[in-house]
């Protein structure tokens, strides 16, 4: 089964479990209809802050809609054996941003670490949810626009900030870039 079918059906089972249709979740979650009905169809793979209101609004951590099993502690996951989780943002038509999580596995996290590819064409739009954000530019340039104020951060620089507040990671000067990152959402 693919990662896109997999996240569909999880989506489908717990909305299913607290008898909320998909006009609830839209209302509960502030993701639209179509998205989420594309989401559940499995046609598209949700973007990271679709995801994170989607688990949210049905009461789950992130990991829950991601995990495949369990891993005991230390979860390693090797730069060769990094394999991308393909995710198609509306607002993007061609190729965008691939997750590869990066604690899949352990099943008593708080945190959500990824290493993200970003296309040079990537686009999304303004993301915003509880929790905190902690990002590392391995390669590339990455422009991170965070309440209105755009900065360019290189390789080695790093932003740490309140996700709440609405915010967008894309490459920067039309060539693709690439980042860890980890998100912190509370219970």
């Amino acid at each position: 089964m693919a990662d896109g079918c997999k996240v569909a059906e999880r989506i489908r089972t717990y909305r299913g479990r607290l008898q909320m249709t998909v006009v609830e979740l839209s209302e509960k979650s502030g993701v639209g209809e179509s998205v989420i009905a594309a989401v559940e169809a499995g046609d598209v793979y949700p973007a990271l802050g679709v995801l994170v209101k989607l688990s949210r609004a049905l009461g789950q951590r992130l990991g829950t809609f991601m995990d495949d099993q369990y891993q005991p502690d230390p979860v390693i996951v090797r730069a060769d054996a990094r394999t991308g989780e393909q995710a198609t943002h509306k607002a993007c038509t061609a190729g965008g941003f691939s997750y590869c999580p990066l604690g899949r596995g352990k099943t008593d996290r708080h945190m959500e670490p990824f290493y993200i590819d970003i296309a040079a064409d990537a686009t999304a739009p303004l993301s915003s949810h509880e929790g905190e954000e902690f990002i590392v530019v391995v390669s590339g340039a990455v422009e991170l626009v965070y309440g209105g104020v755009t900065q360019v951060l290189m390789p080695g620089d790093s932003a740490y900030y309140n996700s709440v507040v609405q915010h967008l990671v894309k490459a920067s000067g039309a060539q693709p870039a690439a980042i860890y990152a980890v998100i912190c959402m509370p219970l």
